[in-house]
């Protein structure tokens, strides 16, 4: 059964994304409710939830430096963790404007205490250009899959409350892929009822427990160190219907301390939509 869908405007996601200008900066409040701890135990047993973050980074570059040209790449270094209760303030720079290609980069921090640095590229299509899209099979239909394959229990983190997921053959955390490929396929949206745009992408490219959790039946805790995203094509309404898209999220590498995860999103025909790849600091 699908998760109930409300009106995005007052939805918790639109909220936390949501950027207030300050001067030459923008600020936005962090809630408890995207923590990456377990949805079974306080906020505070975790902290906020880095595919928020990088959605807050992009937007506050696009909006801080008035850029209208599609999202092509981002990439965020997570400092420090930054604490709930205390605005995040965003500091958007640009680097070099064009017509055509744009780059940016960003500072966020509370106070005196700087956590994140992020740099965007920015691009608009050439028309009448070469195209050729890699070939892919189309992801299994949604509705072919089992809806209760879902993310439930205590240790799911917080943050996939806002999200909807419709598993191909796990979820398997905590060991479920022990002894076989590091890899979890799903479908995914936000459960504002929001289409799925540049900010939602960025959240849902991150908003899954890391790979490597399903390979081992205790695995060790992580924090992210870079997460970087290349945005492929805009979602529209035909590739992905109802702001549904597809993901695979895979290990590549666990050992010496640090471990490297990718992730795929395709749209409802194959068309490949964005790639993103994250590495973390074990603890």
């Amino acid at each position: 059964m699908s998760l109930p869908m409300t009106d995005s405007a007052d939805h918790p996601l639109t909220r936390a994304l949501a950027l207030t200008p300050a001067g030459e900066a923008l600020t936005a409040e962090l809630s408890g409710e995207f923590s990456n701890g377990p949805v079974g135990a306080p906020p505070e047993a975790g902290f906020p939830f880095g595919g928020l973050l990088a959605a807050l980074c992009a937007g506050a570059m696009r909006q801080g430096l008035g850029i209208t040209g599609p999202l092509r790449t981002l990439s965020v270094q997570y400092l420090a963790a930054a604490k709930y209760g205390q605005a995040l303030t965003f500091r958007p720079r640009l680097l070099r404007g064009g017509r055509n290609v744009a780059y940016s980069a960003l500072e966020a921090g509370q106070g005196e205490r700087l956590t994140h640095h992020a740099t965007a590229t920015w691009g608009r299509d050439a028309e009448d250009a070469v195209a050729l899209t890699p070939m892919q099979a189309p992801p299994p239909p949604l509705d072919s899959l089992d809806p209760t394959r879902t993310l439930v229990g205590p240790l799911r983190p917080r943050f996939t409350q806002h999200v909807e997921f419709r598993f191909d053959g796990g979820p398997n955390i905590l060991g479920g892929n022990e002894g076989r490929a590091v890899v979890e396929r799903v479908w995914m949206r936000t459960n504002d009822g929001a289409p799925l745009d540049e900010l939602r992408l960025c959240y849902l490219l991150d908003a899954l427990y890391p790979p490597s959790w399903t390979a081992m039946k205790a695995p060790p805790m992580m924090t992210t160190v870079d997460l970087r995203y290349d945005i492929l094509a805009t979602p529209t309404p035909e590739t992905a219907p109802d702001g549904w898209a597809f993901f695979e999220f895979r290990m590549l590498d666990l050992g010496l301390g640090w471990t490297v995860d990718d992730a795929t999103c395709w749209g409802v025909d194959g068309t490949p939509l964005a790639l993103s790849r994250q590495r973390r600091k074990l603890l």
